[in-house]
């Protein structure tokens, strides 16, 4: 069994081999950043209605010259092709010769040139539109602000034509789950953007609408910053029934102190309750620290002098008790000796001073050895 998509896609390349005439109309280039969406018209405005019987939409990179399909229309069918799939759309509407293109999450790879092509019925006359789409990196999708700063939210419709913004507003919603808040809201119908009514809302006079809605531009400047103004910020841009969609979260932190301030010169105006009381407690502690500090070393030094002043008593009392008798005993053994010394000398001087008495001649004889007898040696009262 033949399968139409297949008979289709044959046909269209036969028709496009085929093709006779070419009407190139040139188109403004395009620059996008990456997960945008780009909006590249293709219409061919002719006075008499005929109908479309087939839209093509081709791409070619400069690294591949070989064009590649994005998407076909034929036979009442849409259908995108490659990795162009779930992200390639056909806006126009063809019963006014209209087979613009939108195309979604933009990837660095997608810069290059889309060629569309738009086939009438019953006429050979191919409508061309080239478009030059340019890719620059990401978006920031988080700011980070300082509290009462302003900071500025882009979001923009790029499209290849100057169409008239329908409507426009922005909401905000702190978290995933909790009510969400109108930010800013516009209307065609009303022709300037509204916030909250007057005296209403805690982003009155607080937003400014910046960017240009003539050229599909909905960007918005935050002023004075407040910390419960941090979450996700949603801009919504509608051309008639197509919708563009972006989401910024915002992070708000607060501001440092540019100088360094100490805790003396702090008075209850300019700190919280908290702090104060933070404060207040340091310096106690610090002071009950330091009298602990100083009466422990008081203490050490209490009981080392303590201990030092036993030490040298006792050692006093040692010596008083072994010392003094040593002195004693010597001194009396060494006068005792001198006096013995002194006694003998004289004993001995007395004896030498006295006269020598010569043995007579009998008692010579009677001792030959010279020995003289008791009776022969004078008494000292004889020699007095």
């Amino acid at each position: 069994m033949f399968c139409p998509l297949n008979f289709i896609l044959v046909l269209m390349l036969l028709d496009y081999s085929l093709g006779l005439h070419d009407l190139i109309v040139p188109s403004p280039d395009l620059t996008v950043h990456v997960g945008d969406s780009v909006l590249m018209e293709c219409i061919f405005h002719s006075t008499e209605q005929k109908r479309v019987t087939k839209v093509d939409w081709m791409f070619s990179s400069e690294e591949d010259t070989k064009n590649d399909y994005v998407l076909y229309y034929y036979a009442n069918l849409s259908v995108p092709l490659g990795r162009f799939q779930n992200r390639a759309h056909l806006v126009g509407d063809t019963s006014r010769n209209d087979g613009s293109l939108l195309l979604q999450d933009v990837k660095t790879a997608d810069q290059g040139t889309y060629i569309c092509e738009i086939r009438l019925e019953m006429e050979s006359l191919v409508f061309k539109k080239e478009v030059m789409l340019h890719v620059i990196p990401e978006e920031p999708k988080e700011i980070m602000v300082h509290v009462g700063d302003s900071t500025q939210m882009g979001c923009v419709f790029q499209s290849t034509e100057e169409k008239r913004v329908t409507k426009l507003h922005w909401m905000f919603s702190s978290g995933e789950h909790t009510k969400k808040e109108i930010v800013l809201y516009y209307s065609h119908k009303l022709s300037v953007p509204l916030g909250y009514p007057k005296n209403q809302g805690r982003f009155q006079n607080r937003i400014k609408l910046v960017g240009d809605i003539s050229h599909n531009d909905g960007s918005i400047m935050l002023k004075e910053v407040r910390e419960s103004d941090g979450g996700n910020y949603t801009c919504s841009i509608y051309l008639g029934n197509l919708e563009f969609k972006k989401t910024i979260l915002l992070h708000v932190i607060l501001k440092q102190p540019r100088t360094l301030v100490t805790p003396v010169a702090l008075t209850p105006d300019s700190l919280g309750g908290n702090q104060l009381v933070i404060i207040v407690g340091i310096v106690c502690t610090t002071i009950l620290l330091l009298a602990a500090l100083i009466l422990i070393v008081k203490r050490t030094h209490r009981t080392e002098s303590s201990v030092n002043s036993t030490t040298l008593v006792k050692n006093l009392e040692k010596a008083k008790k072994v010392n003094p008798e040593k002195h004693v005993y010597s001194s009396i053994s060494i006068r005792e000796v001198i006096e013995e010394e002194e006694s003998t000398g004289k004993s001995e001087a007395t004896y030498m001073t006295m006269n020598p008495v010569w043995p007579s001649m009998r008692s010579a004889q009677n001792n030959p050895l010279g020995k003289k007898s008791s009776e022969e040696i004078p008494k000292p009262e004889q020699i007095l």
